[in-house]
């Protein structure tokens, strides 16, 4: 029996409530708060019975939390917000193997198709390319002299504002949006 986990408060107020309905003697005060404690810390390790077995709780589609039978797309914050557990004390609790899975695999496979579309855990074209000298190479001589280096012309998008329409922006005023309430009228 761990006495660290079981709530003193919790023994306290049981004691309190029996001894307003009972009459205890001084001598048997200690031995009902030992009794009521022990009884307390015997129900906290009592077996607990999964909501659904090991087998059915990761489908392709979805995962159960075995605490509640919740059915999602993920667990974790499930079972953080809902039982207060992290993966590993979760997983403690039930007896399952580190690699038991708390997402379900149909939506990893969705999330790893779009990050690879978006190009996310490629190496940029700068960290693929050899590293570079660190002298770097002398800039082409000028053999005329005359001639003089023309930035090239930036580029811009097809969506992006064009010149006049960032000056009309900057002269007219811009809206004052209004802010809703919060509180609804029932």
């Amino acid at each position: 029996m761990d006495t660290e986990k079981i709530d003193p408060h919790l023994t306290a107020t049981i004691v309190g409530s029996y001894v307003r309905h009972h009459t205890v003697g001084a001598g048997q005060l200690s031995d009902l708060i030992t009794t009521i404690h022990r009884a307390l810390g015997d129900l906290a390790e009592e077996v607990q019975t999964p909501a659904v077995s090991v087998r059915r709780s990761v489908s392709q589609d979805y995962v159960v939390c075995m605490d509640c039978g919740y059915r999602g797309k993920t667990l974790r914050r499930h079972i953080t917000t809902r039982h207060g557990l992290n993966k590993d004390e979760y997983l403690k609790r039930w007896g399952l193997h580190a690699d038991h899975l708390l997402t379900a695999p149909a939506y990893s496979e969705r999330r790893s198709i779009l990050a690879k579309e978006l190009g996310l855990g490629r190496k940029s074209a700068a960290e693929m390319a050899p590293a570079a000298s660190p002298i770097a190479a002398p800039a082409p001589a000028d053999v005329d002299g005359k001639s003089e280096a023309t930035p090239a012309p930036k580029r811009r998008s097809r969506s992006g504002p064009k010149p006049a329409d960032i000056a009309d922006e900057a002269a007219a005023p811009t809206p004052v949006r209004k802010r809703r309430s919060l509180s609804r009228v029932a």
